[in-house]
């Protein structure tokens, strides 16, 4: 049965959509871009700033879920520029020291609200 996952540690949607979905012992996260939940605002920075709050946005997902990224199976990162993704890979490794999840990443022609990355994943929960 699917059910729908909310954190008000997260940004809430902007659109139509759900922050995650869990079905069976999985769940899908929604894009998430650097937006500030406290003010509901894309923080400043570049890719390195904007990457650790993405990453913040998701754990409160993933945790609002009853998971977290030790069970992350796959991540899809999308890229404004990707020249960034040396700058990128060095703040998302902290995340995973081992045994990262499955990835794709993309450069885009443009992400929401002028963001540099979103980042999209997948994860188990027991």
């Amino acid at each position: 049965m699917k059910k729908v996952i909310h954190s008000d540690k997260a940004p809430g949607a902007v659109g139509p959509y759900s922050q995650a979905i869990l079905m069976g012992n999985l769940v899908f996260t929604s894009g998430q871009v650097a937006i500030d939940p406290d003010v509901g605002k894309l923080i400043e920075g570049g890719i390195q700033e904007q990457t650790r709050q993405v990453m913040t946005n998701l754990s409160a997902v993933l945790e609002a879920a009853g998971t977290d990224f030790t069970r992350i199976v796959k991540a899809t990162v999308f890229l404004d520029d990707i020249n960034d993704f040396a700058e990128f890979n060095e703040v998302y490794s902290e995340y995973f020291p081992s045994n990262p999840p499955a990835r794709s990443a993309f450069q885009v022609a443009a992400l929401p609200l002028g963001a540099v990355v979103e980042i999209e994943m997948i994860a188990t929960v027991e």
